[in-house]
């Protein structure tokens, strides 16, 4: 009787000392601080996917503002917003930052944080090679932004096997400039013949371009387009640009991101925002336990996801083999 008494008091006293320190390296986690500079706005599509994967792996553990810069719709007032964004940085003290998208590394962490601060801070989303904003840095890591192209073209095929050309179409801006460098560097490896890439300013510049494209092209890439300026300069959102270009070209689209797809491309290999998201937290929370930056070297998204619109695949006449529908993702157009 006596051994089993002092058995359970031993049982009790072991799993209270573990409940402790349980509660303890919650409670040490919890304390962690994390600032979230997104370049865009709070409902563009792209940050609410990479805000779900930085909250998938921050949100239980850490302390977590989001600051949005809004440059989508404003760029001129970037900078502004990046000053806005260093104010709550040195209000809020964090332990590491998290920036997404270009225009908030050239306009918010290369100014104020990099070679300034010493808590590490990484980026997500980025197209640019990162060499333009002297990436990586002694704090500084992250996650690259590259659009399956290749393999979106690929899946295009599949599904209208007579694709044999295919032109390009962005906004004319860092984005859609990383993504023709990208085309142009790897168009030999594609499985239609590259036509052209065209960068617009404008919704008018846009279907001028794609009256060319619908004589030159089979299959035509819409990415990065969110902005593009209407009749009246007031910026257009990536569903209004899709929807135009998909009326006026008539042929089979794709896009780069899942929202491209819902909004009324036929089909694409579409990489996720929210493996940036996740991939970015996870590296800055090694950062943040002592890993050295060295040890966090920067990467690139690895994987994409088969998509195809059925409402344009019906709307387009396309019966696809069952081999090309096999792993994709089937979903209906956004109105």
């Amino acid at each position: 009787m006596f051994r089993n008494k002092m058995y359970r008091l031993v049982i009790v006293s072991i799993v209270t000392w573990i409940c402790i320190g349980f509660m303890a390296s919650i409670a040490e986690a919890a304390s962690c601080k994390v600032l979230i500079v997104m370049s865009y706005e709070e409902d563009n599509p792209w940050c609410v996917e990479i805000k779900e994967g930085i909250d998938s792996v921050l949100a239980s553990t850490c302390e977590v503002k989001y600051f949005y810069m809004d440059t989508k719709k404003d760029l001129k007032g970037g900078p502004q917003k990046a000053e806005e964004a260093y104010a709550l940085y040195q209000e809020f003290q964090p332990d590491g930052v998290i920036a997404a998208d270009d225009n908030a590394q050239s306009m918010f962490v290369v100014p104020f944080l990099k070679d300034k601060v010493k808590i590490p801070v990484m980026f997500s989303a980025v197209n640019a090679e990162p060499g333009e904003y002297g990436y990586p840095a002694e704090t500084i890591s992250g996650i690259l932004e590259r659009t399956h192209i290749r393999e979106s073209i690929a899946f295009a095929k599949q599904l209208v096997p007579s694709i044999s050309t295919v032109g390009f179409l962005a906004r004319n801006s860092a984005s859609g400039q990383a993504i023709e460098r990208q085309v142009r560097s790897e168009s030999e490896v594609y499985l239609a013949k590259f036509v052209d890439f065209k960068l617009a300013k404008t919704i008018k510049e846009a279907l001028a371009t794609v009256e060319v494209f619908k004589e030159q092209c089979d299959l035509l890439f819409v990415g990065a387009t969110n902005g593009i300026l209407d009749d009246d300069g007031k910026p257009l959102d990536n569903k209004q640009v899709t929807q135009i270009v998909a009326k006026a070209f008539g042929k089979p689209m794709i896009g780069s991101n899942s929202f491209h797809v819902e909004f009324g491309v036929l089909c694409a290999v579409v990489k996720s925002g929210q493996e940036q998201g996740r991939t970015a937290a996870e590296m800055l929370l090694k950062a943040m336990q002592g890993a050295p930056i060295s040890d966090l070297p920067i990467t690139e998204n690895q994987h994409g996801k088969r998509m195809i619109n059925v409402t344009v695949m019906k709307s387009l006449g396309i019966k696809p083999t069952r081999r090309a529908l096999i792993w994709a993702e089937l979903v209906t157009t956004v109105e």
